[in-house]
C-alpha cells in the first residue's frame, strides 16, 4: 500500500515539471512585465439613483393610497412612497450591477498588482503579460 502511495506521489512530481520549467523568472521579464498569479470573476453591485428611487416611490405611493381611509390612507400613501422609493433603489441597484475580471499580477519589482476588464481575459495564471502605455494588460506569447 505505501508504494502505490509513493508512485502516485511520485506520478504526480513528475507531471508538475514541466509547468514548473515553463515558468519564467521574474528577473528576466520586462520592466512592465509581470506574471498572472490568478484571474477571477467578481459581481459588483450597480448603482442606485433618482430613476429607481422616484419609480419606487410613485409605485408605493399609489399601492399605499389604496389602503385605509382618512389620516390611515395619508400615513399609507406616505409609507407606500417610502419604502417604494427604497425598494425601487435597491431594484436599480441590483439591475445594473456587473461582472468584472480581476487579475493579479505579480510584477517583475516582486509587487502584486490587481487590473480589472470587463470580459473574461484571455490570459490564465502563469502566463506573461505586459502592462500598456494605458494601463492594460496585454497578454505575451
Amino acid at each position: 500500500m505505501k508504494h502505490i502511495r509513493f508512485a502516485a506521489i511520485a506520478l504526480a512530481g513528475l507531471l508538475a515539471l514541466p509547468a514548473l520549467a515553463q515558468q519564467p523568472k521574474l528577473s528576466s521579464l520586462c520592466p512592465t512585465c509581470g506574471i498572472v498569479q490568478s484571474v477571477q470573476a467578481e459581481k459588483r453591485e450597480g448603482e442606485g439613483g433618482a430613476m429607481g428611487i422616484v419609480g419606487g416611490a410613485v409605485i408605493g405611493g399609489l399601492l399605499g393610497n389604496q389602503v385605509g381611509g382618512g389620516t390611515g390612507k395619508t400615513l399609507a400613501t406616505v409609507g407606500g412612497a417610502v419604502g417604494g422609493g427604497y425598494l425601487g433603489n435597491e431594484a436599480q441597484k441590483k439591475l445594473t450591477s456587473k461582472t468584472v475580471w480581476v487579475t493579479q499580477v505579480k510584477m517583475k519589482d516582486g509587487s502584486i498588482r490587481p487590473f480589472e476588464t470587463a470580459a473574461q481575459p484571455a490570459w490564465t495564471s502563469g502566463k506573461v503579460v505586459r502592462v500598456n502605455d494605458q494601463g492594460q494588460l496585454v497578454p505575451l506569447k
